[in-house]
C-alpha cells in the first residue's frame, strides 16, 4: 500500500505535525515539532523516525511543498526503497480541483480536525499534542472496524 505523506498545521501553541497515512487514509506514522521547521524539513523528520517501523513502504506521494532535491536526497539515505512521487497541481486548474493521491491525506487531516482536542490546539507539550494525534487516530480505526456493512 503506498502512503501519502503531508504535514498539517496545528494552532495555538506553535506546533506543527507530519503525517505518514496508508491509501485509506489511516495514520502510520505521526510526528510532532515546532512550527519553526518548514514542511520540507518536518518531512525529512518524519521518514528519519520510521527506520524499521514500516519495511514494506514502496511510493511515497508528497505534495509541491516537499519538492525539491533536499527531500528527495535525504528520503533516499534514510530509505533506499522508497520512491518519491510530487503529487502537482495543474496549471490548467480553475480554483478548487481535487489532487489524485493528495485528497487521501487531505480528507485524513479533515477527519482528525472533527476532534475536538484537535480542532483547538490546547497541548503544551509536543508529546502531549502527539499522543492526542494518536488517540484520534485510534478512534478513527475503531470506527472503520465496528462499522456494519450492508
Amino acid at each position: 500500500m503506498p502512503p501519502g505523506a503531508r504535514s498539517a498545521s496545528l494552532t495555538g501553541h506553535n506546533h506543527c505535525a507530519g503525517v505518514l497515512v496508508d491509501t485509506q487514509g489511516l495514520l502510520l506514522h505521526a510526528l510532532v515539532h515546532s512550527a519553526d521547521i518548514q514542511d520540507r524539513d518536518g518531512g525529512v523528520l518524519v521518514m528519519a523516525t520510521l527506520f524499521g517501523l514500516h519495511p514494506f513502504l514502496l511510493k511515497l506521494y508528497a505534495d509541491g511543498g516537499y519538492q525539491g532535491p533536499i527531500f528527495q536526497s535525504a528520503v533516499c539515505k534514510i530509505l533506499r526503497q522508497i520512491d518519491v512521487e510530487i503529487v502537482k497541481r495543474s496549471d490548467k486548474a480553475n480554483g478548487f480541483a481535487v489532487l489524485p493521491k493528495r485528497w487521501i491525506v487531505e480528507r485524513t487531516i479533515a477527519w482528525l480536525n472533527r476532534c475536538r482536542r484537535l480542532a483547538k490546539d490546547w497541548e503544551c507539550l509536543n508529546r502531549k499534542a502527539l499522543a492526542f494525534l494518536r488517540l484520534a487516530s485510534i478512534r478513527l480505526m475503531l470506527r472503520k472496524l465496528c462499522q456494519k456493512t450492508a
